[in-house]
């Protein structure tokens, strides 16, 4: 299965589209994307589309430095969930190092690694996408969300040494001047960032020596195993999917990077299929919009996916044997 990242991993990119005065909707969906998908920061997509739509953006806005452009929305939260456990450790170093160790919690394509020599650091980013592809906009925007990571973990005013990108410079590097200083080094042998190794002892500036024990406690909690199951990775796109009105097999196996009869295969070999995943996540979901009186039952019928409110109708019946409005009432105070 190819590698997948989290939404947040394009934070920002809708509201970067419409100051270029291009429509991020229009180029979402030429990657099989939506921007209803981007809603929910922990939900994960295709790191294949998520990669084209940023050298789409690129080509459509005439801007060659849109991945650097789209690293000023970031914070320190986009990482997700284990943001609040790398903040709290006590040095750069055991911050840096546990935020590489479990960067597969946060996106799939990326493979960052850090090195020592000569009283040197070097953090190398690499994308792994499974196949070859333009990625100069992801490969931009993941060095300058670290660059700004490791601002966060020293001071706003911390410069490094240098930070080296492989392919050419643009046409325009002001927007790289900014955003790294003149520092910033193209045509070089790798890409990321390089700065004196001392940085990593100093003390993380974040941190709060009397919650890192509840920190760790509370990541030990959500940390995920490392091999994702293929039915958890189509479980959570169905779940993206089906507001869009487009959760298919074929839509799935698209943003997974694969065709369909993968998909099947690798569902099969765990005992599931498609149509019974797309079921219970829509059981599951049922239960939570159903018995919240604010939504609408048009709306929730469109949250999961039917066509219309008489299919969902029938449906609800099926699975819970009543109404979806005698099921609310029932549970109604």
């Amino acid at each position: 299965m190819r590698p997948l990242v989290r939404t947040a991993a394009l934070s920002g990119y809708v509201e970067l589209c419409r100051s270029l005065d291009i429509d991020p909707q229009a180029l979402l969906k030429r990657v099989g994307l939506d921007t209803a998908a981007l809603t929910v920061q922990d939900r994960w997509i295709s790191g294949t589309a998520a990669v084209q739509v940023l050298e789409l953006s690129a080509a459509e806005s005439g801007h060659e430095d849109f991945g650097v452009r789209l690293a000023e929305f970031r914070r320190f939260s986009t990482l997700g969930p284990i943001s609040l456990v790398v903040r709290e450790e006590p040095d750069v170093r055991s911050a840096l190092e546990l935020l590489i160790r479990h960067q597969y919690m946060y996106n799939e394509v990326l493979h960052t690694r850090l090195s020592e020599g000569d009283g040197l650091a070097t953090l190398k980013v690499d994308l792994r996408l499974g196949e070859a592809m333009e990625s100069r906009q992801a490969t931009e925007l993941a060095v300058a969300a670290f660059h700004r990571i490791l601002s966060d973990f020293l001071h706003a005013r911390w410069q490094p040494l240098s930070v080296w990108f492989r392919h050419s410079a643009p046409a325009d590097t002001s927007a790289h001047r900014h955003a790294f200083g003149p520092i910033v080094q193209f045509d070089r042998e790798i890409d990321g960032i390089v700065f004196y190794a001392d940085d990593l002892d100093a003390p993380n500036a974040m941190a709060d020596p009397l919650m890192r024990e509840y920190a760790r406690q509370y990541f030990d909690a959500i940390a995920v195993p490392k091999d994702t199951t293929a039915a958890d990775r189509v479980r959570e796109l169905i779940e993206v999917l089906l507001p869009t009105g487009r959760c298919s097999i074929e839509q799935v196996a698209r943003s997974l990077g694969v065709d369909r009869r993968t998909v099947h295969r690798h569902l099969g070999a765990s005992g599931e299929t498609f149509s019974s995943l797309l079921n219970v996540t829509r059981r599951h979901l049922a239960e939570q919009f159903v018995a919240n009186p604010r939504r609408s039952l048009t709306e929730i019928s469109d949250l999961l996916g039917f066509s219309s409110l008489s299919g969902f109708s029938r449906w609800f019946r099926e699975q819970f044997g009543c109404s979806p409005r005698a099921w609310r009432g029932s549970r109604t105070p």
